[in-house]
């Protein structure tokens, strides 16, 4: 029997399940369909177990240096297994917080694959789903009035390089690693590769990373992307840049080994594994958009300011439409689909207000334009930086490399970008949103009092230091 529903979203992950929520707070009767578990990608092969693991090798990392701090502990050690348990752990929690969230919404969970049909005896326009089910029983039919596709992505490799899940790894797989390699390749020195090298690196692992662009994390400002390779390259980590992989050549064995044009040579590099980390692809296939008018753009469903396709009806948000593929643009995208259904009027996603987050170690954070984004734009740029070498908190914790970075316009004076990196600075991002949202400028940053000791501080100071008045540099 067919069940009629305001909503059907296909896709269970932060984009899905958050406009769920929101939808059944605005009183529309909704349903999800998922194919695998509730969360989707961020909790369950992303955002939260890669987090995991990186404050694990984190504390593993500082406990070898304890003496630094007049700690004395011997024989530092670390079992995988235990942290690989720890992960497991934490995602399972989350989980169950996810499914009661959807109980407690009254919003129905179809555990299976969902398929838009076409015009039939259900409806005449396209959008009927029909789930066919994880447990083997008879489809279900849905009748939605409106559909969100938030079906997400899945890690891209390079033509040729496949992956094999022993010797050659996406994210998915090495999340999954019983157990560490000795020496990894990283092909890829964008946030997930530099996040992956520095977890890797702090639990003793030797890595290589190859990235094909001048320099690694390419999208974040030119001098937090030199910091970040200054600092990887002092921990032991290897990083080629201009490096032009050549998958043709790789070959398996003991271990992987495989070359790169690098500054017109050939060069061999070899590990244990090979991790590829060049991107994401968009989970389009098989949901029935050849029975819509969808249209498809560079390999992503192409959406307006609301999220609506071509099909005025069938919404879609998250990494299936590109842009930012993060788990809280996903979310916010879903919440303005929703109101846009529900007749609210939202509000435009200005992407400049989003903030960016790298939880390698140094962390980086950033919201606005980069610098050489600003002067492109035409603004005549300022800038202010200032080291946390001067800020106490950071002396304290032991972490004082990296700073923070404000793009300002010299002649409006308005805040067009803030850059850091350092210690917890993606817990400090969010002051510098904030700004952003409320369009400050460097000297109402400044004139916030930043309590001290904080790394906090070091905020109020590159706000200074943008018209020369720092006060302690």
């Amino acid at each position: 029997m067919a069940q009629e529903y305001d909503l059907v979203i296909l896709g269970g992950g932060t984009g899905g399940y958050v406009a769920a929520i929101r939808a059944s707070q605005l009183g529309l009767k909704t349903a999800i369909v998922e194919k695998g578990k509730l969360g989707g990608t961020c909790l369950h092969n992303g955002c939260i177990p890669s987090k995991a693991l990186l404050r694990s090798a984190e504390v593993y990392a500082t406990a070898k240096k304890s003496e630094q701090f007049g700690v004395f502990a011997s024989e530092v050690t670390f079992d995988f297994g235990k942290v690989q348990e720890r992960k497991e752990s934490i995602v399972a929690q989350l989980h169950k917080g996810v499914q009661h969230l959807m109980k407690q919404g009254k919003i129905d969970v179809y555990e299976g694959m969902g398929r838009i049909l076409g015009p039939s005896i259900f409806s005449p326009m396209p959008g009927t789903i029909s789930v066919e089910m994880n447990d083997g029983s008879d489809n279900e039919m849905l009748i939605p009035k409106n559909v969100l596709l938030a079906t997400g992505s899945r890690p891209r490799s390079l033509p040729g390089l496949d992956i094999d899940g022993e010797f050659v790894l996406s994210s998915d797989e090495a999340l999954k690693m019983e157990s560490l390699p000795a020496s990894i390749i990283i092909v890829g020195g964008g946030v997930i590769g530099i996040e992956w090298a520095s977890m890797l690196s702090d639990f003793g692992v030797e890595v290589t990373v190859l990235e094909y662009a001048p320099r690694i994390i390419p999208t974040e400002d030119h001098e937090v992307s030199k910091e970040m390779q200054r600092l990887m390259k002092k921990r032991g980590v290897k990083i080629v840049t201009g490096a032009k992989v050549l998958p043709e050549t790789l070959s398996k064995g003991e271990g992987v080994s495989i070359s790169a044009e690098v500054k017109d040579q050939l060069k061999e590099y070899k590990a244990d594994k090979l991790l590829v980390s060049v991107g994401r692809q968009a989970n389009i296939e098989g949901i029935g958009l050849e029975n819509t008018d969808i249209e498809i753009e560079k390999g992503f469903i192409k959406t307006n300011e609301f999220f609506q396709t071509k099909e005025s009806h069938i919404y879609a948000v998250g990494d299936v439409i590109g842009g930012l593929q993060l788990a809280h643009v996903a979310s916010h995208e879903g919440i303005v689909a929703v109101e846009h259904i529900a007749g609210n009027d939202p509000q435009p996603i200005d992407y400049t207000l989003v903030s960016k987050c790298i939880y390698s170690h140094p962390e980086a954070a950033s919201v606005g334009l980069t610098e050489a984004e600003a002067k492109e734009l035409g603004h005549k740029v300022k800038t202010g930086k200032f080291s946390f070498r001067a800020i106490g908190k950071a002396l304290v914790f032991g972490e004082s490399d990296g700073f923070v970075k404000i793009v300002a316009d010299e002649e409006t004076n308005d805040l067009l970008g803030v850059h850091m990196i350092g210690p917890h600075v993606t817990d400090m991002i969010s002051e510098a949103g904030l700004a952003k949202v409320l369009d400050a400028t460097p000297w109402e940053i400044a004139h916030t009092i930043h309590p001290h000791p904080t790394l906090s501080e070091a905020i109020g100071e590159a706000a200074l230091a943008v018209d020369g008045r720092a006060l302690h540099s």
